[in-house]
C-alpha cells in the first residue's frame, strides 16, 4: 500500500471510529441529559403544585365572596335581577308592573342584553332600587329611566310609574 492509500484509510478509519463512539457513548449521553432536564422540570412543577393549589383555593374563596357580595347565586342574570327587584319592592312598597324578556344584540363577539321593566311607587323608593341595582349588585348600567305621572280615573288618584332599561354587557 502506498502512503496515499494509508492516509485515506486512516481518515476513513478515524471517521468510522468517531461514528462508533457517537453511537455507543455520546448519543446515550445526550439522551440521558434530555431525560434529566424533563425530570427536573417535573420536580419543579410538583414543588410549585402545592403553592399553585393553595393560590387557586384562595382565588376560589375570593370569587365566591364577590359573587355573594353582588348577590349572584349561580343561576341566570335575569333570574337574579328579578329576585333582587322583587325582594326590594316587597320591602319598600313598590309594584313591579312588568318585566320583559331581555333584548339581545351581538356585536364583535360581545353580547349586550337590555332588560326592560316597569315599576310603580314612590319616587324615593324607586330611586333607592335603581341605586341598589347599579351600585351594589353590579348587574349593569341604567341606560334609560323614564318617570311618568299617571292618574287612576276610578279612584281619581295619581301614581308614579318608572320604566327602566338596564344594559348588561357580557
Amino acid at each position: 500500500m502506498t502512503k496515499k492509500q494509508k492516509n485515506i484509510l486512516l481518515i476513513f478509519g478515524f471517521i468510522f471510529a468517531l461514528y462508533i463512539c457517537y453511537k455507543l457513548a455520546i448519543s446515550k449521553t445526550f439522551e440521558q441529559k434530555s431525560q434529566y432536564d424533563t425530570l427536573s422540570k417535573e420536580v419543579k412543577l410538583s414543588k410549585n403544585g402545592s403553592k399553585q393549589l393553595s393560590l387557586l383555593k384562595q382565588k376560589e374563596v375570593y370569587y365566591n365572596a364577590l359573587l355573594k357580595k353582588y348577590e349572584f347565586d349561580g343561576s341566570s342574570i335575569q333570574n337574579n335581577l328579578l329576585k333582587i327587584i322583587t325582594t326590594f319592592s316587597e320591602a319598600n312598597n313598590i309594584k313591579v308592573i312588568h318585566f320583559l324578556e331581555p333584548h339581545v344584540v351581538s356585536r364583535n363577539d360581545i353580547r349586550v342584553k337590555t332588560y326592560e321593566f316597569t315599576l310603580e311607587g314612590k319616587y324615593s323608593n324607586i330611586n333607592q332600587l335603581i341605586y341598589q341595582l347599579e351600585q351594589r349588585t353590579k348587574f349593569g348600567e341604567i341606560i334609560n329611566l323614564h318617570f311618568e305621572k299617571k292618574k287612576n280615573f276610578r279612584t281619581n288618584k295619581y301614581y308614579l310609574q318608572a320604566r327602566v332599561l338596564l344594559k348588561n354587557s357580557g
